[in-house]
Order: structure tokens, then sequence, then C-alpha cells
């Protein structure tokens, strides 16, 4: 299967994001997870296959699984049954697109830490502290936490990167009611999926939620959740903290570009073909070891 590295339905323009197409519905948005992949903020010239379908197809798991416990803006995922010109186009669309309420996104990206790794690895190494927290001494890379940790971020322009920040900034930014709703709520979900993630072999490390507020005021879950994307799950069985762990992600783009000395700026480069393929079979693994399904889309 050829990656899909944008939409084209006729008629209709999208905005796009690094790997999203974002179609304006009126009062309701239709979100297509294409193939692009980005590494270091910068979208490579060739995608993954199957990637924005994983990444789709993982979040409205973990919608259903949420159930009740939290509110999200997924309205379907039936492309058959979204209107003209879209509804014509099934083959681009299908597995990789969300119905989606339209809401106003909260300025703020919602980190939950429950392991020592990424940014939150180097600041304490400096500090010592992560977004303010202080931490206990001595900790090593990668160990788990005494208990999951907030650390939010300011939401970065396109080609730049996300910030850490206190709490109290969070609350400044976003207000105080808001800022400890979305604390609450996303290490709430945080738990609940670490404990089904611990059930299928893997670890739930760390993870970004993002949050949006409804016309009359609700907040609600948006954007994906829990994918390899936005988070960082490890084999359990391999897990080792003072190291680097393996992951369910991008590592296979972001250590061949660090072995050719990719200066992390400018247009993206061609990847090779064992990466992209590693890759792809990363992404699918992590799909049917979360859900505990086989990847249906994949054609031989």
């Amino acid at each position: 299967m050829q990656s899909i590295l944008q939409t084209t339905i006729p008629g209709r323009e999208p905005v796009r994001g690094k790997v999203r197409d974002i179609y304006d519905l009126g009062d309701k948005l239709l979100i297509v997870a294409t193939d692009r992949i980005s590494a270091f903020d910068v979208v490579m010239a060739n995608g993954i296959p199957y990637k924005g379908i994983v990444l789709t197809q993982i979040s409205k798991f973990w919608f259903e699984f949420l159930g009740g416990q939290v509110e999200h803006h997924l309205l379907s995922d039936d492309v058959a049954k979204l209107p003209k010109p879209f509804s014509d186009h099934v083959q681009q669309l299908q597995g990789r697109s969300m119905l989606v309420r339209k809401v106003q996104v909260l300025p703020i990206e919602c980190v939950v830490r429950g392991y020592l790794a990424g940014s939150g690895w180097k600041e304490y190494q400096q500090s010592g502290m992560v977004c303010g927290a202080k931490l206990p001494a001595g900790l090593k890379q990668c160990q788990k936490l005494p208990e999951p940790i907030f650390t939010p971020a300011t939401k970065a322009e396109r080609g730049l990167h996300d910030e850490n920040i206190s709490f109290e900034e969070a609350a400044r930014i976003v207000g105080a009611d808001k800022a400890r709703y979305v604390r609450d709520k996303s290490l709430e979900v945080f738990q609940k999926g670490g404990r089904y993630a611990e059930s299928k072999g893997l670890i739930l490390a760390d993870t970004k939620f993002e949050w949006g507020v409804t016309e009359d005021g609700r907040i609600i879950l948006i954007d994906e959740v829990l994918t390899p994307d936005s988070s960082r799950f490890w084999p359990a069985d391999q897990y080792a903290p003072g190291r680097d762990q393996e992951s369910f992600d991008k590592q296979f783009v972001r250590n061949y570009l660090e072995d050719i000395r990719f200066n992390k700026s400018g247009p993206g480069v061609e990847l090779p073909a064992t990466i992209v393929e590693k890759t792809s079979a990363k992404y699918i693994e992590a799909y049917e070891r979360l859900t505990g399904k086989p990847f249906a889309w994949k054609r031989s």
C-alpha cells in the first residue's frame, strides 16, 4: 500500500497540519490522519504506510474504552455517511477519518508523566524538577515516578518546540478552574489507560492530551488519545531503568536522522525503504497489542 501524504476533495480545501488534514464542516470538523510523518518538528518527504489508520483506530479504541468516564469529541468514523463530496471519496478517507465536534481548543498541552523520560529527564538532570514539580533525588533515566505527575506545556507554532511550563502558568493561561479540571481528568485517563496497557504487557510511560470547550462550556477530550504519536509505550518485558527503552513509535526514523546528522530544520528527507517498513510494522504492532485485534487494513 502506498502512503497517503495528503487528501484531495474537489471543492474543499483543508487546513493541513504536520500529519492531519482538517476540513471545516460548519459546526463539525472532519479530521483525516494522513501517512505523513514528522520528526524533530520536520515533515519527511515520504510517509509511513498505514500510520494514519493506526492513529485513528487506536484513538477510536480509547474513546470507546473510556466510555462514560470522560466526554470526547468523536461523533462518527463512518465515511459512507459523510455529506457529499466527502462520501464520494471513501478510498481516501476510510479508516483514517473522524467526524468530531467543533470546540474551542484550550491553548496548553496536557502532559502526564509516569516515568522520567524525554524532556522531563533532561529538565530533572539540570534542576531536580519537572515543570516546577520537585522530584526525589537520585532518579535514573526512564525510572518510574512515585506517582504520575501533570506537566503542562505551551502549544508551539509549527516548526517550533513546545515548552514545559508550571501548573501555575497553565492556570494563568486557561484559568484556574479549567486548569484544575484538565489536570485531574488527564491524570484519571492516564491511570486508567496505564492499567489497561499493563494488562497487555505494555508500559504507558507518558502521554499528551488535548482538551476543548464546547459552546455550552463543557470541557471534552479532543484530538488523538493514547497513540504512539502522543505517548510513549514500552514493552514491559524489556524494561530496565537507566537507559533508553524500546518504543512503539517513530524511533527508527529519529535514529536514522541522527545517524545521517540531519540538521533538524528545512525540508524533510526521503526515508529509506527499510526504515519505512520497520516503522510501519511498529505502528501496526502497537495497534494489535493494544486492541487485541489483527490489523485488518493491511493488504499483501
